[in-house]
């Protein structure tokens, strides 16, 4: 499914493609190259909150070893 996502700094309209209908994940925007933590639910963009780039790649570094544990399983 195709969530549309609207970078609340610079009013560009973003896409990305999700397999699930609820996620959370770090986001930076193409266009302006902020970074924000995302929420979407039921295929909808619920919060999206800008942060820091320390807070940014904490936030990835979390994510990357969710994944990486979770292909482990």
């Amino acid at each position: 499914m195709m969530v549309k996502i609207t970078c609340p700094n610079c009013n560009t309209d973003g896409f990305m493609s999700l397999l699930d209908s609820t996620y959370q994940m770090s986001y930076r925007c193409w266009k302006c190259k902020e970074f924000f933590s995302l929420s979407v639910e039921d295929n909808q963009v619920k919060s999206i909150v800008r942060l820091t780039p320390e807070e940014y790649q904490k936030m990835k570094e979390v994510e990357d070893l969710r994944a990486k544990y979770k292909r482990q399983v």
